[in-house]
């Protein structure tokens, strides 16, 4: 088979983005394939890494995660050892959950999720002050997530 995924590959993909726990049976009638059939595209989408990993989705709010951050991150040279240095920091931290470098006016945006301001400072101490390239960080902290989705948007299967 091809590495670029088919219809019934984009369609499988689909499902499992719904409902990873979907048993592989209840998949292939869902797709249309036989359960055997389905079952090795499955494990040729993971083996192909279109399938990076299969995950739960906890509700942090219920687990005394109050507070959600996005943190833009500005530097202060502009050099890719510094940059690596950061990223490095920011990626062990694990009140990080999304990191991006990005283009414009800022490098960085982090996302991140503590259970209170003096976990939020610890944090700031920690990762951000602790960087001596790290010229100035500003924080929004989310009052209401509206939409969380972690689907990826794939053409019509």
């Amino acid at each position: 088979m091809a590495n670029e995924p088919d219809r019934l590959d984009l369609r499988i993909l689909d499902a499992l983005q719904n409902d990873s726990r979907i048993s592989n049976l209840a998949l292939a009638e869902q797709v249309g394939l036989s359960p055997s059939a389905c079952l090795k595209r499955v494990q040729r989408l993971h083996q192909q890494g279109l399938i990076e990993r299969q995950v739960a989705l906890l509700a942090p709010q219920k687990l005394g995660i109050a507070l959600h951050m996005v943190v833009e991150v500005t530097m202060e040279r502009d050099r890719k050892d510094l940059y690596q240095r950061f990223l490095r920091r920011a990626l062990a931290a694990p009140e990080v959950k999304q990191c991006y470098q990005v283009t414009g006016e800022v490098d960085f945006v982090l996302i991140v999720d503590v259970p209170d301001m003096v976990a939020y400072d610890r944090f700031c101490d920690e990762v951000l002050y602790a960087d001596d390239n790290m010229r100035k960080f500003r924080t929004l902290i989310s009052r209401r997530r509206n939409k969380f989705d972690t689907r990826v948007s794939l053409p019509d299967a």
